[in-house]
């Protein structure tokens, strides 16, 4: 089991989410008690090329333990050079595969959920990057690109011929996008034929979520990803948190995005954690919206601890 092989303290994984999981967001969901915590998706042809800007995204930093890497890219030999980039320059504790993307601009470059429409390419890719590291290596993919093609179950014993260390299923198609309902009797299914660790993806807001999910599928653990983006406490035992400890975190994440970024743009960003970290108090509308408008951290804090003490 991956949780016991990487000396994990949780089988709840914080997935790769673009423009939120930086290094300020990852130390607050590992601290909060995610297993393991991963980067925002790397292009491995980025990597191939130099990319200075996709190489910032894989700092990380001494608070951080459990930081994997996701990948993303359709050329074996270009990902083959990706995961020997990263073994060798880098201290992650795994890398996974993205072949569940599916948003349009990776779709029609062949990347991401695209593989699953050449399955035999999907092996070339998997066989370049499990060849090249001794890391754990892990694939995410969906159910098919449609309703018509789900061929999740073919990827997923490619996977397991391949000894992978495990492979997460989202529960919905490409075509779903990130609509209707995950349907995670696949996922059941997925643990019922394969013999590698099945993590579930999909649909998970709670605690409850989570154990109901579990508990059906049987599966080894799950990938956080919207159910974390919006609530980071879901990691940690007691997921319902009193007001007063909300906005303490509020500020911890601030004060980490001041250390990596200038202030403007910390505050730009935390924005979006602020909407999402006071969703559901009362009288947070009237809170978040003020905090939209301002561009000054003393009166940001100070509408907080205002809020805090109502």
């Amino acid at each position: 089991m991956i949780k016991e092989k990487l000396n994990l303290n949780s089988n709840l994984f914080l997935a790769p989410l673009a423009g939120v999981t930086d290094i300020p967001f990852r130390i607050i969901c590992g601290e909060l008690g995610a297993g393991l915590c991963f980067t925002e998706m790397i292009s491995a042809k980025a990597l191939y090329y130099d990319d200075k800007k996709t190489k910032k995204l894989l700092d990380t930093d001494p608070r951080e333990n459990n930081t994997s890497v996701q990948i993303f890219g359709h050329e074996p030999e270009i990902i083959a050079y990706a995961t020997r980039f990263l073994t060798e320059n880098y201290n992650f504790k795994s890398i996974d595969i993205n072949m569940g993307c599916p948003a349009p601009k990776i779709f029609k470059n062949g990347d991401g959920s695209a593989l699953m429409g050449d399955l035999n390419l999907a092996e070339d890719v998997i066989r370049a990057c499990k060849n090249n590291t001794d890391l754990p290596v892990s694939v995410k993919f969906r159910l098919g690109i449609d309703e018509n093609s789900m061929n999740y179950m073919q990827l997923g014993q490619i996977c397991d011929r391949l000894k992978l260390d495990y492979i997460t299923l989202h529960a919905r198609t490409r075509k779903m996008f990130y609509s209707g309902e995950a349907d995670w009797s696949h996922i059941k299914r997925l643990v019922e034929n394969v013999d590698i660790p099945v993590f579930g993806n999909g649909d998970c807001f709670t605690k409850e979520d989570i154990r109901k999910n579990m508990e059906y599928s049987n599966c080894d653990g799950v990938l956080l990803a919207r159910g974390a983006m919006q609530n980071p406490f879901i990691f940690s035992d007691d997921e319902i948190k009193t007001k007063e400890e909300v906005i303490d975190t509020i500020k911890k994440h601030m004060q980490l995005k001041l250390e990596f970024y200038e202030e403007k743009r910390a505050i730009l960003e935390m924005r979006k954690h602020i909407q999402w970290y006071l969703k559901g108090f009362r009288n947070s509308n009237k809170v978040k919206n003020k905090i939209n408008q301002l561009t000054d951290l003393v009166e940001i804090y100070k509408i907080l601890d205002e809020f805090k003490n109502e």
